[in-house]
C-alpha cells in the first residue's frame, strides 16, 4: 500500500466506525418516537452477517482521543480539496446531539427545573477500561447539570484522578469512591459509560438510597422488567419508559 492510500484508510477506518455508533444513536431516538425497541432491533439487524454486531449499541455517543479527532479532520481534509462530505458532517452533528439527549430526559422527567436538585453519576470515561475522559460524554452531561443548577455525586473505576484534574474542587462535585456511596440522598441514577460492574447491581439498593426511585440510563445496560419488578422507573435509549 502506498502511503497517502495508507494514511486515507486509518482515518476511514475509524470514520466507519464513528458512523455506525451515530446511525444507531439515530436509529434509537426514531425507534423511541415510533415505540419500537432499539435493543431488540439491534439483535435483528446484527444477526445479519453484512451487518454484525460491533459498533451498534445505542447510548450517548462517542468520544474519546481518535473518532472525534479523526472525523473533524478528514471533514477539514475534503474541504481542502473542494469536497463536501455530507455525510461525516452528519456523523459529527448526531453525535454532538446524543450527547445532550439523557439531560433532556431528566430535564423533562423533573419537569424543567434541576435547580438543588442531586444526582448519582456511574462513569466518567468515555468508553470502559480507561481514565481517558477525552470528549467523554459525562462531561456534556455533568457541565449541563451544573449549569441547569443541580449537583453531581459521581463514581467510575478508573477516571477519578482525571475528573479531578479537569474539575478541580467544585461546590457542586463529590467524587465517590465506590458506586454505592455516589447513591446517597441522590434524586436519581445517571448511568454514562458501561463498564461491567455497573451491569449486576443491588436493585434494592439503588431504590432504597435514591430520594426518588429513578435511573437513566445512557448506555442500556439493563432490562427494563427486571428494573421494573424493583419498583424502578427506568429511562433508558430508544426504549419506552417503565
Amino acid at each position: 500500500m502506498d502511503v497517502r492510500s495508507a494514511e486515507f484508510t486509518k482515518y476511514a477506518a475509524n470514520c466507519m466506525l464513528a458512523t455506525k455508533i451515530s446511525f444507531m444513536n439515530e436509529m434509537a431516538n426514531l425507534a423511541e418516537l415510533l415505540g419500537a425497541d432499539i435493543e431488540e432491533v439491534r439483535k435483528g439487524i446484527g444477526s445479519d452477517p453484512r451487518i454484525g454486531y460491533h459498533f451498534i449499541y445505542p447510548g450517548l455517543g462517542y468520544g474519546g482521543s481518535c473518532f472525534p479527532k479523526d472525523v473533524r479532520a478528514l471533514i477539514r481534509t475534503a474541504g481542502d480539496v473542494g469536497f463536501e462530505p455530507v455525510l461525516l458532517h452528519s456523523v459529527e452533528a448526531r453525535n454532538n446531539a446524543q450527547k445532550v439527549v439523557l439531560f433532556d430526559k431528566l430535564k423533562s422527567h423533573f419537569n424543567g427545573d434541576l435547580t438543588g436538585k442531586t444526582f448519582a453519576l456511574w462513569g466518567l470515561a468515555f468508553k470502559p477500561n480507561t481514565d481517558d475522559m477525552r470528549e467523554a460524554p459525562s462531561r456534556v452531561l455533568m457541565e449541563a447539570l451544573w449549569q441547569a443548577g443541580a449537583r453531581v455525586q459521581a463514581y467510575d473505576p478508573e477516571a477519578m484522578n482525571e475528573a479531578q484534574q479537569i474539575y478541580g474542587q467544585r461546590d457542586d462535585l463529590t467524587l465517590c469512591g465506590t458506586k454505592e456511596a455516589a447513591l446517597r440522598g441522590a434524586d436519581a441514577l445517571l448511568i454514562a459509560t458501561e463498564w461491567k460492574n455497573f451491569r449486576a447491581p443491588s436493585f434494592e439498593l439503588i431504590r432504597d438510597q435514591l430520594k426518588t426511585a429513578v435511573i437513566f440510563d445512557g448506555r442500556n445496560l439493563y432490562d427494563p422488567a427486571v428494573v421494573a419488578r424493583h419498583g424502578i422507573q427506568y429511562v433508558s435509549i430508544g426504549r419506552k419508559a417503565s
